[in-house]
């Protein structure tokens, strides 16, 4: 029911529940990657992320073992957010939650990002500026309603 009380959501953009479920697997198994290496190997994570011969993160200054560990253990619990989520996509309080979350985080990693381009390489500001505006963009996806009808089967 929309808050008018009459039953009916305005026009716009919805998702089905299976777009929904697509982008919290994308989110979720990136996240549990990331987290997983980060956490396991905090070292071999600083030194090589994003993976590929990209190094973006000594750049920013010296290897800081609990941070690196600390950031594998956020990753790690937002991939456990964001998987559970995904096999519940039609529960749109857990999905809008999980996006929003997501959104809050994704947006101030990107705002931090996009104000320190000025130390990489032309290729490593595209490849920055896309990869964290996508993710940014996934989540705002998630907090879109559910397309009147969608279902999903488990």
């Amino acid at each position: 029911m929309s808050r008018s009380g009459t039953g009916h959501r305005a026009p716009g953009p919805a998702l089905g529940a299976g777009t929904r479920r697509v982008l919290l697997v994308v989110l979720g198994v990136v996240a549990l990657g990331i987290g997983g290496w980060a956490y396991l190997t905090p070292q071999a994570w600083y030194e090589s992320f994003p993976g590929f011969g990209l190094r973006w993160l000594p750049v920013l200054g010296p290897h800081n073992q609990h941070l690196s560990s600390d950031i594998g253990a956020f990753y790690l619990g937002f991939a456990t957010l964001t998987l559970i989520a995904a096999g519940r996509p039609t529960d749109t309080t857990l999905v809008r939650v999980t996006g929003a979350a997501w959104l809050v985080f994704n947006a101030f990693h990107t705002a931090y990002h996009l104000r320190h381009l000025d130390m990489y390489s032309a290729t490593d500001n595209l490849l920055n500026a896309v990869s964290l505006g996508a993710f940014l963009l996934i989540s705002a996806a998630l907090l879109l309603p559910l397309r009147r009808g969608s279902t999903t089967t488990r």
